[in-house]
Formats: C-alpha cells, structure tokens, sequence
C-alpha cells in the first residue's frame, strides 16, 4: 500500500535494526538516499546499516563510509528501487521481504508491504529530505551531502526537465544545511577519472545514427571496460551523450553485462517517452530517462530496440 511521508516517518520511528537496500549499478541518488538516511537513523539512536550489490563508484565511497554493519536486520528498507529486478545477487536474500520502499520512478512495481512513492521528485533523495524533516532531525552537513549529491546527480544539476521549484527550494536548505556543494558540483560535473575519458572516447567510437539521424546509438563492451579500467557504475554520464547530439530526439547506450545480456539505457526529448518503449523489454524509469534488459546477442538486442524507438517516433506522426 501507498503510504504519506508523515506515515512513513512514523513506520521509521517505530523500526529497529534497519537495513536500508541500494540498487545494482549503484548511482548518486540510491547511494545518497541510502546514506543520508542510515545516518539520520542513527543519530535518533537507531541501528542501521545499507546493502549494495555492486561496487560504490569512487566519487561515492565517502558518502557511504562507516554505514555497514553485522546485526541481522528486523526491518528492511529499499531506497530508489522500482523493481526488485534492480536488487542484484547480494540483495536476493531480501526478495518479497521489504517492508518500506522509498521511491519516485513511476514505474515502481510496489513490490514492498508499504510504498512512499512520489513521482514528482526530481530524486529520491527529494522524499528522504521530507521525511528527514517530518522526524524532526537536525540536518547535519553529512547527511546534508548525501542529499545533495543524490539530487544534482539525478536532475543533471538541475538541467533536467525533472527538475522543479520544489527541488530548488530543498538545495537551497541544503547548502544552509552545510552541504559542500562547490566539491560536490565540481566531483561530478567537472572532475572524470582516465578511465572514463578513455572510455568515452572509444565510446564515440561505435556511434551509430538511425531514421535520419533522430536515434543515436553508443556501445560499450566488457572487453572495453576491462581495457580502460572503469566500472560500470561510473559509465551513467557516457548514457547521456547521444541525447545530446543535435537532432537526436533518442539516445541508446548499449552496455554489456555478460554473455547475451545487454542493459539498455535510454535519453529523450520532451516529444518522446522512454519509460513507455523500456517497459516493452519488462524495465522503466522516468520519461526523459529509462533502462532495461535484453538478453539475446548485440544484433538482436540493436534489432529490438531500435525497432520500439522507431515504433515510438512513428507515433509521433
């Protein structure tokens, strides 16, 4: 069931020895989310930890540092999951057993007992602020760089059409709040590893344009990946490179998973839904910003998506 946030600040109140789960591929929201909160738990004196299936990129290890733990958890928590699809190998002991999540993909699958859900966020870390808020906690400059992180990373420093009045007003009690958003800004959006840029570059490399040059497609290989040194979870900026390529109203990132698995990764224009051409191949997301899974080669994975984006800009006519 869909709860409030005065409802879910009340259910956290109450809870005892959390454990608070990220999503695979972990990024800035999920781990911020995951992070301000376990550390607002712990300063109410609760016991609280968070769970990642795969490595915290290196621009996020701060962030979660110390929030790990041993004590068995009575209370299960997810943050920025909308599909216990996004759960990962670490978190399957957790499947069917997650009693809140807090979230705002509208493609949430409501697969937890209780759901904060509020699609409107421009991130997640947007819902953990208010409930930070309802609890009455001080906003420490920690926690407060935690929430910020999460929401620059997801609204593109508020560049993205998720982005809202609300989300300016909540940064803006951040930086009041003692976040560091000067490093924050510059560690994301003006700071890249080697391995990333030399990862973009042979990125750009197997850029494809289709149906006239309204989709473009990148590729990313295992074999690439290795080569360059970076990991996956530091590859989320790469996805955002063919939207932005004049005329491109679709933009595809290809990354390779492992054998005949594929993780698409989709950026469009306001005229065209990406969530709605994901959940074709059982994923979502947001409208401007979605992802799935194919399994099958790299032909018939370009085959298939391809063909749904070109179903989707035929629907435009």
């Amino acid at each position: 069931m869909e709860i409030s946030c005065k409802e879910t600040a009340a259910f956290l109140q109450k809870a005892e020895d959390i454990l608070i789960l990220c999503h695979r591929n972990p990024d800035g929201d999920t781990i911020g989310s995951g992070s301000g909160l376990c550390r607002a738990l712990r300063q109410m004196g609760k016991r609280a930890r968070i769970l990642v299936n795969d490595p915290i990129p290196r621009k996020m290890l701060k962030m979660a540092e110390g929030l790990d733990g041993g004590f068995l958890p009575k209370t299960i928590v997810s943050v920025d999951i909308a599909d216990e699809q996004l759960f990962g190998e670490a978190l399957a002991p957790y499947l069917g057993k997650v009693d809140l999540a807090i979230d705002h993909h509208p493609s949430n699958t409501h697969f937890a007992q209780r759901v904060f859900l509020d699609p409107s966020a421009a991130a997640t870390t947007e819902l953990i602020f208010l409930i930070i808020r309802e609890l009455d906690i001080p906003l420490l400059p920690e926690i407060a760089d935690c929430l910020y992180t999460g929401l620059i990373t997801d609204s593109g420093c508020f560049a993205y059409s998720n982005t809202t009045p609300r989300s300016h007003r909540i940064a803006a009690d951040l930086i009041e709040a003692g976040c560091s958003y000067k490093q924050i800004n510059k560690l994301f959006f003006e700071t890249k590893s080697l391995s990333v840029m030399a990862a973009e570059r042979e990125a750009l490399n197997s850029l494809e344009f289709h149906f006239d040059g309204r989709v473009a497609l990148l590729f990313i290989s295992l074999e690439m990946m290795e080569r360059t040194g970076v990991m996956e979870s530091e590859l989320d900026g790469i996805s955002a490179i063919p939207r932005k390529i004049e005329g491109v109203e679709i933009g595809i990132t290809i990354k390779e998973r492992g054998k005949n698995e594929y993780k698409i990764s989709l950026r469009t224009g306001e005229s065209v839904d990406a969530c709605a051409i994901c959940k074709n191949f059982g994923g979502g997301g947001h409208a401007r910003a979605a992802g799935c899974t194919i399994e099958g080669s790299l032909d018939e994975a370009k085959t298939l998506i391809l063909g749904a984006a070109g179903q989707a800009l035929e629907e435009l006519k």
